[in-house]
């Protein structure tokens, strides 16, 4: 299929796409090819913290870029120091690698918790999971999700990963022998609906992992860089976690992870780990500005204030057509809309101008830029509000 100047078919067909091609972005609004503006509330899936191409990291890109792309791996380079530096100093963590990805940032926290075992644990290899989670696309993270899509795909799976219940500690506690090094969750499980971990759960699963001599895995590649509000997810619990991923918003835009993890749970040998593009100073140098701004304490607040307004706006929302529940917290949440309409709901607000993204047949999730207006927000339930009448979504009751 072409649609010239652009010829879809060059690219392998992997998922369904609208026809048609984004070229522009600024801030929470996105132009297509036809000069069709978007008000955008999925922001690439939160990897857009500061919304579409902003310029604090357009000018850290271009500066960095006319004095040095990548030395190699095998050198350090200031950006990537500087960066890891300010990781360790905002959080709990005392050392970070970099990757390009949060797949291949949690490829790297399975395979440091199996060092782990390895050195420490008589070899104890398996990593206790859960049901929803998602984890990635490589074989090992996909084998580590808890994806009920995932199940069928690319077998044999990788083996060494069990799966218990979110929010339930008894299930963790039975699957523990001594063959588990370590529990690896989300904060807040985006891909299954956005259905949030407790912070007394995590209190309870922190408390277990030290007694067991286990490892406790924060995937933070959604939940990470000011999208609950703050800086981390785990954060809000009051815990702190061995190890740590970070993805999506890192980088603004660019591609960008890290792994980081506490000095006791550091164990990788020299050649155990790498990667041609990692720590590279030009991703690094995005990574600096995006970290420096939101971590500013003026800017989690403000991502706390809108995510209340966005809650209040969709409970509003949800109450006037007879909808379920708002889950999630800050700046990442989602609609319950109690029956399988979300595509339907998706499909039309994207042809009103605004783009959602819907989890599962049942929910919407939002995931706007940090520093979405109020006027933006208003923007969007306006939208959802004529969208949900007009699909027949469900009977007004107020």
């Amino acid at each position: 299929m072409t649609n010239a100047p652009h010829p879809f078919d060059a690219l392998m067909d992997i998922t369904a796409r609208p026809e048609v091609v984004f070229v522009r972005g600024a801030g929470s609004y996105l132009w297509d090819s036809n000069r069709n503006r978007y008000l955008d509330f999925v922001q690439g899936w939160a990897v857009n913290p500061l919304g579409h191409s902003p310029v604090i990291v357009a000018d850290a890109l271009a500066a960095q870029a006319r004095r040095l792309l990548t030395p190699s791996p095998a050198f350090y380079n200031e950006q990537s120091l500087k960066l890891a530096k300010l990781l360790v100093d905002n959080s709990c963590f005392d050392q970070v690698f970099f990757a390009n990805s949060g797949a291949e940032a949690n490829e790297g926290a399975i395979k440091l918790a199996r060092k782990y075992g390895t050195k420490y644990k008589n070899g104890a290899h398996e990593i206790i999971t859960f049901e929803g989670g998602f984890h990635g696309r490589t074989l090992a993270t996909m084998s580590a999700s808890g994806k009920k899509a995932f199940e069928p795909l690319f077998e044999p799976k990788v083996p060494g990963f069990r799966k218990a219940r979110l929010n339930d500690i008894e299930s963790v506690r039975k699957l523990i022998s001594s063959s588990t090094v370590a529990v690896m969750l989300e904060p807040i499980q985006g891909e299954a609906g956005v259905w949030p971990a407790t912070d007394e759960f995590l209190k309870e699963l922190r408390a277990l992992t030290q007694q067991r001599g286990l490892l406790l895995i924060v995937d933070e590649i959604q939940t990470g860089i000011g999208r609950t509000g703050k800086l981390f997810g785990y954060q809000h619990a009051g815990i702190e976690p061995d190890i740590m991923t970070l993805g999506k918003g890192i980088g603004g835009g660019v591609p960008l992870a890290a792994l980081l993890a506490t000095e006791h749970a550091s164990c990788f040998d020299h050649g155990d780990q790498g990667g041609t593009f990692n720590g590279n100073p030009l991703m690094c140098a995005a990574g600096l500005v995006v970290l420096d701004q939101i971590s500013k304490p003026d800017f989690l607040k403000s991502v706390v204030d809108a995510g209340l307004l966005l809650e209040r706006e969709l409970q509003r929302l949800s109450s006037r057509h007879g909808l379920g529940e708002i889950r999630g917290r800050g700046l990442l949440l989602a609609l319950d809309l109690k029956m399988p309409i979300s595509a339907a709901v998706v499909a039309e607000a994207f042809a009103a101008g605004v783009l959602i993204n819907s989890p599962q047949p049942d929910a919407l999730r939002f995931m706007p830029a940090l520093n979405v207006t109020r006027e933006e927000i208003s923007l969007v339930i306006d939208c959802l509000d004529t969208v949900l009448t007009k699909v027949g979504a469900a009977r007004r009751v107020a």
